[in-house]
């Protein structure tokens, strides 16, 4: 069993920054990807960045790219995910869950957490 634990979500302004966190606790292992996705309301789960446990590869999507970071802090076991410039349709609940190695696809992430609420006002 992972238990995955989000934080850091908020109201933020346009053009602001946030940082998520996201803890993991239980068999985690270092061979293990970690993934970033958000849901807004009435739409699916989409994948936002993954990155391997050890912080070697990486991967984000289209609409992130050049505006967030995802990190990796083993001796934590926990992942960030650092949002710049950040605009009113990033809004969502941002979600982290586990995989065998970096997808893109959330049906390969096998646990999830309880997620985090992101609100960007215009």
């Amino acid at each position: 069993q992972v238990q995955l634990v989000e934080s850091g979500g908020g109201l933020v302004q346009a053009g602001g920054s946030l940082r998520l966190s996201c803890a993991a606790s239980g068999r985690i292992f270092s061979s293990y990807a970690m993934g970033w996705f958000r849901q807004a309301p009435g739409k699916l789960r989409d994948f936002v960045a993954a990155i391997s446990w050890t912080g070697n590869s990486t991967d984000y999507a289209d609409s992130v790219k050049g505006r967030f970071t995802i990190s990796s802090d083993m001796a934590k076991n926990t992942i960030y995910l650092q949002m710049n410039s950040l605009k009113p349709e990033d809004t969502a609940v941002y979600y982290c869950g586990t995989a065998a190695t970096i997808y893109r696809d959330r049906r390969r992430y096998g646990y999830w957490g309880q997620g985090t609420q992101v609100t960007v006002s215009s």
